[in-house]
């Protein structure tokens, strides 16, 4: 299991958290280790623009691109998200994302921001993700900006796509399960047990 180093993302508490889910794990850039890996996890931080341009330094949203088109999971966390949509704007800023989702990431209408701290969800009730967790369980997230629709009826692999919401002002995508790709806008390694349990069911869908 690879865990994408394009210069943006919590790389060692990823790291450390996957493995305690159970995998071995590499922290790399090079595009072979990533693309014939059982799972890719894309994390990211900071802003949308700087992660795009630090994903195509080393050609990650190629490497997103074929493995998707080969089958391969992806699990993008956090601003790792957000970059899997065709653009972000911040601070007025616009930027073209991976596009492999149609919208755009822009900033939530709340009172306060960042919107920090354990938060519920509301899951479809066949979310593979999911599985297991209670309807009041928590995540942790860190964050100002995010999806606030989705436009997308018919996901990869001819599935429906599976999204789960959270509220913060506003209702917004906090992780899409589409096809081989699968995503989270809270940080799964921050999110303790909950977390783990995630994680876990993510790395049971590999091959």
């Amino acid at each position: 299991m690879v865990i994408l180093d394009y210069g943006s993302g919590n790389l060692r508490s990823a790291e450390r958290a996957v493995e305690r889910a159970g995998a071995d794990v590499e922290v790399t850039a090079d595009p072979h280790a990533a693309l014939e890996a059982d799972g890719l996890v894309v994390p990211g931080v900071g802003a949308f623009s700087a992660c795009m341009e630090g994903l195509r330094s080393v050609s990650g949203e190629k490497i997103i691109g074929k493995r998707l088109a080969g089958g391969r999971p992806v699990l993008g966390i956090c601003v790792g998200m957000q970059i899997l949509f065709e653009r972000g704007v911040e601070h007025g800023v616009e930027a073209e994302g991976a596009g492999e989702w149609p919208g755009t990431v822009d900033r939530l209408e709340a009172v306060v921001l960042p919107h920090m701290g354990w938060n519920t969800v509301r899951a479809p009730e066949d979310s593979q993700l999911f599985a297991g967790l209670d309807a009041d369980t928590r995540f942790y997230f860190v964050h100002s900006y995010a999806a606030r629709t989705w436009d997308l009826d018919s996901g990869l692999a001819g599935q429906q796509p599976k999204v789960t919401w959270a509220n913060h002002g506003q209702d917004f995508v906090a992780a899409v399960e589409n096809g081989p790709l699968w995503a989270t806008q809270f940080h799964p390694e921050k999110s303790g047990d909950a977390g783990a349990h995630l994680l876990r069911n993510w790395l049971n869908t590999l091959a």
